[in-house]
């Protein structure tokens, strides 16, 4: 994944910017950047690694040896970025987020066209920043190269430009998968994946990008050069899982639609007779899990419990290792039990979603030794039946890397994948098949999932405007 923060200034903003991209440091766990324009030192650069130390130590002190009235900045979970780049448009700082599917059909363009080479990593591959650029070279002008670079992008590709006069350039992606948002401060104007950073850097909140819309800032104003698209399809995966509970996309806050999103899930089960009288505590599996939990306790009634805490100062993601060997060992090191919520207790606990189900197989484990007589789960999402193609948000290579699709086949082999939507209905006898195979296989004394109705319902946004192809499959 990742996320960017951006300002162009009247006076030196790179303090601000520091601490607005280390507000987007949830996102991404790689890399972190910064770009600066400065009158007398021109475009300035500075990249770190951040797998095993946090954004914000990286950068500190950076404001004694880079300055500038306009900067832009990244997290971000795939390549070293911002990049610098001299072309015929001029010099540019670019950082974008998103997924380039189709890379071997735009090396071979790019090279076709006489493009003389391009920095290979290991096993050829191309940072994708840099694809992004060169597909802008086709183009004499800068928003006109990055308009034909999404065009000729398989995934998805949101893009901001620091032009080396302080003007910045944020185009959001064609049909708005990703969010940008714009601020205004007095004499600055500001630009961010995560809402709350901009209020929180002093700025107004003025409007979300539209699909596909691209502005050019300076601290004068922001001027629309490209207008927004009819077609959106926001992630709505954003909402359950990736996003910072105090942002809005869309006009939709996180923590209030993940408090709605659980009190549906608990009203599902209601109606569909689930006995509750048995249930000691209700609780999240932390952190993202823990406000679904809440709104399924106050729906219910049933006392809400933090019957372990994970202890987060030096790992604030458990996936931020490169093998799943290590993401396990960090996910089982950072679970601290509260003995006395657990032992002997009926617990129901709602998680964000349900994926691989590695690290969710420990946390049950961890609890039935620590004394739980029962552990019934709930996901906040969909059963996961496709891996997403259009964001980097997880390091999912297949399909069948997923665990509904690998009891899919386990059930039913290859004749099951012609049935995943049933499979994933909760009603229906394949549905319920799948429910009770994985309760077994994990050790739960019940499992539902969240229904795309319920999910779609709590982030209150038109059907048509989500995208839920992780879900669904369907575009």
């Amino acid at each position: 994944m990742g996320g960017f923060f951006g300002i162009t200034s009247r006076e030196d903003c790179i303090l601000d910017v520091y601490f607005g991209v280390d507000y987007h440091s949830h996102l991404g766990t790689r890399r972190g950047g910064i770009a600066a324009y400065d009158r007398e030192l021109g475009l300035q650069r500075e990249i770190h690694n951040i797998e095993n130390a946090p954004f914000r130590t990286k950068f500190e002190g950076i404001t004694n040896h880079m300055k500038g009235t306009a900067a832009i900045g990244c997290i971000s979970d795939m390549d070293p970025q911002p990049l610098l780049f001299r072309s015929a448009s001029g010099t540019y700082a670019i950082s974008t987020i998103g997924i380039i599917n189709n890379q071997d059909e735009i090396v071979d363009l790019i090279l076709h066209r006489g493009h003389g080479h391009l920095e290979a990593k290991t096993g050829g591959r191309i940072n994708q920043t840099e694809l992004v650029a060169a597909l802008m070279s086709e183009k004499d002008d800068l928003v006109e190269g990055i308009r034909f670079a999404q065009e000729k992008i398989n995934g998805t590709a949101s893009i901001l430009v620091l032009k080396e006069d302080g003007t910045i350039i944020a185009a959001r992606d064609l049909v708005g998968r990703l969010p940008i948002r714009i601020g205004m401060g007095r004499d600055s104007n500001a630009v961010a994946f995560e809402s709350f950073t901009l209020s929180k850097m002093g700025y107004e909140d003025q409007r979300d990008l539209g699909p596909g819309e691209i502005v050019e800032m300076t601290p004068d104003g922001v001027r629309t050069v490209v207008e927004p698209g009819d077609k959106m399809r926001i992630c709505a995966f954003l909402w359950s899982y990736y996003g910072y509970p105090t942002t809005t996309y869309e006009g939709i806050n996180v923590e209030m639609m993940r408090y709605k999103n659980g009190h549906i899930l608990a009203r599902n089960d209601i109606e569909n007779g689930f006995d509750m009288s048995g249930i000691d505590y209700v609780g999240g599996v932390p952190d993202s899990g823990t406000p679904h939990a809440i709104g399924y306790s106050n729906e219910t009634h049933l006392p809400f419990a933090r019957a372990f805490i994970k202890y987060t100062p030096t790992w604030a993601r458990s996936f931020m290792p490169t093998t799943q060997e290590e993401r396990n060992k960090v996910a089982k090191m950072k679970q601290i039990p509260v003995i006395e919520l657990i032992k002997d207790n009926n617990l129901l606990f709602v998680d964000d979603s349900i994926v691989r189900g590695t690290q969710l197989k420990e946390t049950v484990d961890f609890l039935y030794d620590n004394g739980a007589r029962s552990v019934h789960m709930r996901s906040a999402c969909p059963p996961i039946m496709y891996a997403c193609k259009y964001l980097n948000f997880s390091r999912n290579n297949s399909d069948m890397d997923l665990l509904c699709r690998r009891v899919v086949m386990q059930l039913e082999g290859e004749t099951g994948m012609e049935h995943l939507d049933e499979y994933a209905d909760g009603s229906t006898e394949r549905g319920r098949r799948l429910r009770a195979a994985i309760a077994r296989k994990m050790g739960f004394e019940t499992l539902e999932f969240q229904t795309l109705e319920g999910v779609t319902e709590a982030i209150g946004i038109d059907r048509c405007k989500l995208c839920t192809y992780c879900w669904n499959g369907r575009e």
